[in-house]
C-alpha cells in the first residue's frame, strides 16, 4: 500500500471521488502466486480492492477482480454486478485454468446473494468456497483448509463501523445543506421590516440552527446510537433522532429567547426530523441486515412522507412569515 492508495482511502472514506474510486477487472497477483495458490475473489471498487489485499500480507495469491462499477462486493451482489455470469467470464477470460492446478476459487460470503456455486462450477469448472465476512480472518481461513469458524460468519456492526460511516455522509449532506441554508438567509432576510442583513440574521437563525440539528441526527446520531433507536426500518430510526433533536433546540429556543414562536417552531420541528428521517435512511446500503426488497418498500412509504413533512412545514413556514 502506498501513500498515494492510504490517500486515496481517506478522501474517499471522506465522500471525494466515491463514485470513480476503480481498479481495472481482470487478475492480479499478491506476493509472488504460483500453480498451488489461492484464488480470491472482490470487487473492482479500489476501497475493496486495497483492504482485501492489504490483508494478505506474507501470503501469496491470485485475486480475481470483478467489474461492479466501483460498487462494492455486498451492494453489488445485491444489485447483480457481482454475480455468476461476471465471474464466469472473467475466470475463463484470464485462463486462469491455466495457472493454477487446482479448480477451487474464494468469494466474499457478502458476495453469496450474486454467486450460484453450482452454476459456476458447471459453466467454467471451478468451485466455489465461500470465505469469510471479514478480510482479516481470511489468513486464518487458508491456514484451517479454508473452512470457517462460527465467529467468521457472522457479520456484526459495532460502534466504530459505524462511526467510519459519517465523514461520507456529512460531505454528501454539506452539498445541499449549503444550498438549503443559503436559502433559507436569503428569504429571511426579505422577511421582517429591518433591512435584509438584519432580517436573515434575525429571522434566520434558528432555522438554520434546525437544519443543521436535522443533518446532525440523521448523519450522526442516527449511525452512533444505531441499535438503542425505536423501529426496525433506518426511517424512523433516523425520525426518531431528528424529533430528539428538534426538541431540543426548541427548548434551547425558549430558554436563550424567553420565549417560543410555536408556529416556526413546529414548522422547523418537522423540517428537521424528516430531514433526519432521510439521512438515516441511507445508512440501509451499510447494513447487512437490510435487503433490497426490504429498502425499496421503505423507500416507497418513507419518501412521499418526508417530502410531505418538507413541503408542509416550508409552507407554514412561508405563511408565517409573509401573512402580512
Amino acid at each position: 500500500m502506498s501513500l498515494r492508495d492510504w490517500l486515496g482511502t481517506t478522501l474517499v472514506r471522506s465522500g471525494f471521488g466515491r463514485m470513480g474510486y476503480t481498479v481495472e477487472p481482470g487478475l492480479y497477483g499478491v506476493g509472488a502466486p504460483g500453480p498451488d495458490s489461492p484464488v480470491l475473489v472482490t470487487a473492482n471498487y479500489k476501497l475493496s480492492f486495497d483492504h482485501l489485499r492489504g490483508k494478505l500480507a506474507g501470503i501469496d495469491a491470485w485475486l480475481v477482480v470483478l467489474e461492479t462499477f466501483g460498487i462494492n462486493v455486498w451492494c453489488a451482489a445485491g444489485k447483480g454486478s457481482f454475480g455468476t455470469t461476471e465471474l464466469v467470464l472473467r475466470v475463463k477470460a484470464s485462463r486462469l485454468h491455466e495457472l493454477v492446478g487446482h479448480r477451487t476459487i474464494v468469494v466474499p460470503q457478502l458476495g453469496a446473494p450474486g454467486v450460484a456455486a453450482h452454476h459456476v462450477k458447471k459453466r467454467c469448472g471451478f468451485t466455489v468456497r465461500y470465505g469469510p465476512v471479514m478480510a482479516r480472518d481470511l489468513p486464518l481461513f487458508l491456514a484451517n483448509n479454508m473452512v470457517a469458524t462460527p465467529a467468521m460468519r457472522r457479520k456484526t456492526f459495532p460502534f466504530r463501523e459505524r462511526l467510519a460511516l459519517i465523514p461520507v455522509e456529512m460531505t454528501m449532506a454539506g452539498k445541499w445543506l449549503l444550498f438549503a441554508m443559503a436559502a433559507v438567509l436569503v428569504i429571511s432576510g426579505l422577511a421582517g421590516t429591518g433591512d435584509f442583513q438584519q432580517n436573515s440574521l434575525e429571522v434566520g437563525r434558528w432555522p438554520l440552527v434546525y437544519l443543521l440539528a436535522g443533518v446532525f441526527g440523521g448523519g450522526v446520531l442516527t449511525p452512533l446510537l444505531l441499535p438503542y433507536l425505536p423501529g426496525r426500518a433506518f426511517a424512523v430510526k433516523g425520525g426518531v433522532a431528528g424529533l430528539a433533536v428538534a426538541a431540543m433546540i426548541c427548548l434551547s429556543h425558549f430558554l436563550l429567547a424567553g420565549q417560543i414562536n410555536a408556529g416556526a417552531d413546529l414548522a422547523w420541528g418537522v423540517i428537521c426530523t424528516a430531514v433526519s428521517s432521510y439521512l438515516g435512511m441511507n445508512f440501509t446500503g451499510a447494513s447487512t441486515y437490510t435487503s433490497l426488497s426490504g429498502v425499496k418498500k421503505e423507500m416507497r412509504l418513507a419518501v412521499p412522507a418526508q417530502v410531505c413533512s418538507i413541503v408542509a412545514g416550508s409552507g407554514w413556514w412561508f405563511f408565517l412569515l409573509f401573512r402580512g
